[in-house]
This record gives C-alpha cells, sequence and structure tokens, in this order.
C-alpha cells in the first residue's frame, strides 16, 4: 500500500466567506482528479479562518492591564498580547519573542495560534492584521465533509492542520486542529508484534503523522498549496472523532 500526497493545484487566494468545499471541487475539476472513497482532504487553518473571516485589526484592540505587563516580558506588541490571551485559557510558559499558552481548544501552543505570514487584510497597513484560530475546527471540518459527501457520493475524511512546535524537540510540524472522519488515535495495545509480544502503550497519533505529511507537501512560505489530497492512509475512516481525542490530559502532561 502506497500513501500518496497531491497537493491540490492552483488554489485561490480565499476571502471572507469564501465556500471551501467548493473550492475544493473546482481545484479537482481542474487537475482531473476524481475522489474515491476513503480519501481524505488535509487543509491548512489559515485558508479556514480566513474564509470564516477570523481577521482582526489590531488598531481594534485596546490593551489591558495585563496584556502590557506581559508584554515587556515577552517583547510583543501588547495589542498582539491582548489577542493572544483572549484566546487562551492561561499561560504556560513566557520567553522573549514567544508566549506558550492552553489555547481554548484545549491544545498548547505558542502565541495561541495567531499568525501575521501569509496575511493580507482588506484595508490599511498589512502589517496592522492577524489571523486567528478557527472558532470549532471540528466543526468546520464536519461541515466541509459533508459538503463534499453531498456532492462526490463517497465517504471522505477532512484534516484541518496548523504549524506547532513541540516540547521536547526544535522546529515546526504539521499538527491536527481539527478532524471530520478521521481516527485521531489508533490504539494498539493489546495487539501482537512481529515475536507475538503483546502491546501495552502504543497508541498511534494517526491523525497528526498524517498532518505531519500534508505539511511537508503545503511549505510554510509563499507555496500557495494550502489542501493536499490523501489516497493510501493505512486506517479505516471513523466516525464521532474531535481534536480533544489527542490532547493529554493535565494531570499526565509532563511538560506543564
Amino acid at each position: 500500500m502506497a500513501l500518496i500526497l497531491t497537493p491540490l493545484p492552483n488554489f485561490p487566494l480565499v476571502k471572507p466567506g469564501d465556500n471551501i468545499a467548493w473550492l475544493i471541487g473546482n481545484s479537482l475539476k481542474k487537475c482531473k482528479l476524481t475522489i474515491k472513497a476513503g480519501d481524505i482532504f488535509i487543509i491548512a487553518q489559515k485558508v479556514i479562518s480566513k474564509a470564516e473571516n477570523r481577521l482582526v485589526n489590531l488598531n481594534d484592540i485596546n490593551p489591558g492591564q495585563k496584556a502590557r505587563e506581559l508584554a515587556k516580558v515577552c517583547e510583543k506588541d501588547p495589542r498582539l498580547v491582548e489577542l493572544i490571551l483572549n484566546e487562551s485559557n492561561c499561560v504556560v510558559r513566557n520567553v522573549p519573542g514567544t508566549i506558550i499558552v492552553e489555547h481554548k481548544l484545549g491544545f498548547i501552543c505558542a502565541n495561541a495560534g495567531i499568525d501575521h505570514s501569509n496575511v493580507n487584510g482588506p484595508c490599511g497597513d498589512p502589517k496592522d492584521w492577524v489571523l486567528l484560530l478557527p472558532e470549532n475546527p471540528d466543526g468546520s471540518a464536519r461541515s466541509i465533509r459533508e459538503a463534499l459527501q453531498v456532492v462526490h457520493k463517497v465517504p471522505v475524511g477532512v484534516l484541518i492542520i496548523d504549524s506547532h512546535g513541540r516540547a521536547w524537540r526544535t522546529g515546526i510540524t504539521g499538527t491536527s486542529i481539527g478532524m471530520a472522519g478521521i481516527p485521531a488515535i489508533v490504539d494498539m495495545r493489546g495487539k501482537p508484534d512481529l515475536f507475538n509480544y503483546s502491546l501495552r502503550i502504543t497508541q498511534i497519533a494517526a491523525a497528526d503523522e498524517l498532518a505531519a505529511g500534508a505539511s511537508l507537501m503545503m511549505g510554510q512560505a509563499c507555496e500557495g498549496k494550502p489542501v493536499v489530497h490523501a489516497r493510501g492512509f493505512p486506517y479505516p475512516l471513523q466516525e464521532d472523532t474531535s481534536i480533544k481525542d489527542l490532547i493529554r490530559d493535565k494531570n499526565r502532561d509532563l511538560f506543564r
């Protein structure tokens, strides 16, 4: 079995209100790619956020005292820090240049996932615009999945990903933040290995592994490939999955 990852070509710049499922379908027609049962679409968070109008102009933000104090420590714009705090449950760590938070969605990330790169607001200075994560990435994934399945008449999966760092390694990698129809975790506990030893702790973060592979195809700068089609994912589609399945309980998080 081969896992084939294909970036959809000529995907347009997304604007607030755009229908992502329709844009995917249009791109599929242009590259003459027919969807098959079990195919998966991996979508960069940024296009979801743009379509859902998660753009914010920093000039509209009035930072509070907590944001101003934290901004001095992390050497960031107090307006941006105010947004980070608004999008977070708590601050985990902060150093010059970075604030590590527990996002309102539950996962740990830098700067609440708020981004300047590849963001261009409708007016004014582009440097004043930032993009927040989707409010409900699982819900966004479900809506896109349902729309694709209605048109193409086959079961598919949808994965929304972002670029995150990791507590014990340098660099960023593609990470799941929302999903529909895809197993977040594949539990191998109790399965035999080559020598019939029963696995005791192995749980595969299958969605994150796929996210990392797709991120390689998307790139991080000016590549303009925010959607990747995947065929040959080695696990069956699965209903009722969520990013919550991948979030470690605080009591078991050794890096807090």
